[in-house]
């Protein structure tokens, strides 16, 4: 168990709590006005845990305030959970849910709105995503392991319902879930490149060739950059400056440098749920000119 804070608040919304089961790594992930005290963990810990799985064997959770408390150590004793903490320097010991936290996060960038305030509503499709991928280790997925079953999956198109409001709604649905299924290809794929880049050569761009930037030296105008893009774009190369360096073409409110060493790019994979992103204009950028 761990918690996402910090966020841009979204329906009252500021924290995600984080549960992961280590067999079956299925998670559930709790959207929460704040941080609970160890009294509200508990109500919410079996509304979301209990309620569905029934009494765990064990948790693993870090040392917060609401974990190491009396309250929660004695419902936990009495109902028959053991505990066990991560060390303040090996955060790794909850690596499962460290996982998660990243995995949630990244999704919810796929799809967030500028102002950061939907998350909220497009946290169930995370979990059912992450929930629903195939684990290369097991050859399963977390929602196949504890059910036996894979779940459905939408249709791509809704026949005309005659309500609009409704016809709007299931629209919507497609386009989600087709962006939810692409950000589970898209993560298949970028996990193959890392590795396939690892052992290879960096790859080389031509001029024309669209590429997403790294955002990671431009300061976003966003609420939170812990669910800002980790790219945006996609940008056109303009001209190959060495074997490593590229000049993009950047649109007019990005006013930095448009040199960039190729570390900082990555190709652009098309697709029909494919979407842009055009950032807000940056606030600073660190660094030199020509970023290496």
């Amino acid at each position: 168990m761990d918690f996402i804070v910090e966020l841009p608040e979204s329906k009252g919304n500021t924290v995600i709590l984080t549960i992961i089961d280590r067999f079956s790594k299925m998670g559930h992930y709790v959207p929460l006005r704040k941080l609970p005290s160890a009294a509200e963990l508990v109500p919410i810990f079996i509304a979301n845990v209990v309620r569905i799985h029934g009494i765990p064997l064990g948790i693993v959770s870090d040392r917060g305030t609401q974990f190491v408390s009396r309250f929660w150590r004695g419902f936990c004793k009495n109902v028959g959970i053991d505990l066990s903490f991560s060390s303040a320097y090996h955060p790794q010991t909850n690596g499962a849910a460290e996982r998660a936290n990243q995995n949630v996060e990244k999704y919810l960038r796929c799809f967030i709105s500028e102002r950061q305030d939907n998350w909220s509503d497009l946290l169930p499709w995370a979990e059912y995503a992450l929930n629903s991928a195939v684990s290369e280790a097991s050859g399963h997925s977390p929602f196949f392991t504890v059910y036996g079953f894979d779940p459905p999956v939408l249709p791509t198109a809704f026949p005309d319902t005659a309500i609009p409001a409704l016809d709007e709604h299931l629209a919507s649905l497609t386009e989600t879930w087709g962006r939810v299924k692409q950000a589970l290809e898209r993560s298949s794929i970028v996990q193959k490149t890392k590795a396939d880049r690892r052992r290879g050569p960096a790859p080389v761009y031509q001029v024309g060739d669209r590429v997403w930037l790294s955002s990671r030296n431009v300061k976003l105008l966003v609420p939170s950059m812990k669910l800002a893009p980790r790219y945006i774009g996609p940008y056109k190369i303009l001209r190959r400056l060495s074997p490593v360096s590229y000049a993009l073409a950047l649109p007019s409110h990005i006013r930095i440098h448009n040199v960039f060493h190729g570390s900082l790019l990555k190709p652009l994979l098309c697709n029909r749920y494919s979407r842009v992103r055009a950032p807000p204009p940056p606030v600073s950028v660190e660094g030199e000119e020509e970023f290496e």
